[in-house]
């Protein structure tokens, strides 16, 4: 029971995690659309850069870009959260209904991988070479996140024993 505990533990701590983001992007929208803005312009990219005709300068698509992020985290608190507490309920299941019930939190942590992957390593980081900012570089901490949320599913992912009946209690 312990290793349930644990997995839906952690599952939920990535829920709480991204809604704080979330919440904090739409509390303070400022200091994160500062980011979206000089990320997506390439301001503060090596000068005589070759790569500079890819900028997006329009405030508007700043805007729209930002919001993509902002509802992607929303969608992602509340898919992860829903799916932690989706394996509380079958927290005391068959080992083979718990690894069942596991599929929608595979589900939502993937989508949420793929935001720190594809929006900020892929995008923000190669496609407008953020990784040539020394002050608008997300890809650390993006990275760090991929990674974090990497190793909460591939243990999400291990097999599950069967309870015993004094757990089931």
């Amino acid at each position: 029971m312990l290793e349930r505990i644990s997995k839906i533990a952690l599952v939920a701590s990535v829920a709480l995690f991204l809604g704080i983001v979330a919440l904090n992007n739409v509390i303070d929208y400022g200091s994160n659309f500062d980011f979206v803005k000089h990320v997506l312009s390439m301001d503060t990219t090596f000068s005589g850069n070759k790569l500079k005709g890819r900028a997006l300068t329009e405030p508007a698509i700043h805007h729209v870009f930002y919001a993509g992020i902002i509802a992607w985290e929303w969608i992602g608190t509340f898919s992860i959260g829903g799916s932690a507490l989706y394996l509380w309920m079958r927290r005391r299941a068959t080992a083979a209904e718990f690894d069942r019930a596991k599929s929608p939190a595979i589900a939502s942590l993937t989508l949420n991988m793929l935001l720190w992957f594809t929006a900020f390593i892929t995008v923000g980081g190669e496609w407008f070479v953020m990784w040539q900012s020394q002050i608008w570089n997300g890809q650390t901490a993006a990275f760090r996140m991929f990674a974090c949320i990497g190793i909460i599913l591939l243990f999400l992912k291990t097999p599950d024993s069967e309870l015993s009946p004094a757990s089931k209690a």
